[in-house]
């Protein structure tokens, strides 16, 4: 490889490798100079001034080796943003996901205009590939590490205690069938005698027979084949001798 070449290749290198700057040289960078826009406030005004080489939306077009220069002359003195700020951000947009899916064979460079600069050799296209397979792998990484997590926490939670709108035995903490239960509370079937409306007398305690269940009543009157009596409740009716009982 020659100079020329070896020259190159780390120009690109730095254009489209991650920005990992050590945490010292951030601190003193923060120390000596007051940052006042951010990296994507810095892009964006970068699109607004040369939006045929920058853009905040869809690929990104690869961009000219030694861009940083180019741009350090065209924004000279200007107060939006200092050399500092535009080189954080630079490397930042060349290594975008989108930046690096628009780094395959046969794209074109381009400088501040647009116009375009060259071909992207083979190296810089593997090398941008290489930088785009390891951001992905390391995204999944932290997206497994944080769905562990969440299922470790979920673990955790005290569980939550069953529900049953049946009734339950507590003599053995099961369920059991609320019609049994409705059958068990209801009465025991009475012991009835049947009787003649003959032997009957006004103001006689009987047992009368409505529908299914046996009623305690007060003998009111007999009328021929008919008693009227009075249940206990109140309710006044007239029953034949069949639903008369001792």
């Amino acid at each position: 490889m020659t100079t020329e070449q070896a020259t190159a290749q780390t120009e690109v290198q730095a254009d489209t490798q991650t920005a990992q700057v050590a945490p010292q040289a951030q601190q003193e960078n923060a120390n000596t100079e007051n940052v006042r826009h951010s990296n994507k406030e810095v892009i964006a005004y970068l699109a607004e001034k040369f939006p045929l080489c920058f853009s905040v939306e869809g690929e990104a077009k690869p961009l000219k080796i030694g861009l940083f220069q180019d741009l350090a002359e065209a924004l000279a003195g200007d107060e939006f943003v200092s050399k500092t700020q535009l080189r954080y951000a630079l490397r930042q947009y060349t290594s975008n996901w989108r930046y690096l899916h628009g780094c395959r064979l046969g794209a074109e460079r381009v400088d501040l205009q647009g116009n375009p600069v060259g071909v992207l050799e083979q190296e810089h296209v593997e090398h941008a590939q290489q930088q785009l397979a390891e951001a992905k792998a390391k995204l999944a990484e932290k997206r497994a590490a944080e769905k562990a997590a969440a299922k470790e926490k979920m673990k955790k939670r005290p569980a939550r205690k069953p529900q049953h709108n049946k009734p339950y035995n507590k003599a053995n903490s099961k369920p059991v069938n609320a019609h049994a239960a409705s059958a068990n509370s209801a009465e025991k079937p009475q012991k009835l005698t049947a009787v003649s409306l003959a032997s009957l007398k006004q103001n006689a305690r009987i047992k009368v027979k409505v529908g299914e269940s046996v009623k305690s009543a007060v003998i009111l009157e007999i009328v021929k084949d008919t008693a009227r009596v009075q249940l206990d409740n109140g309710l006044v009716m007239n029953v034949t001798a069949d639903r008369l009982f001792a």
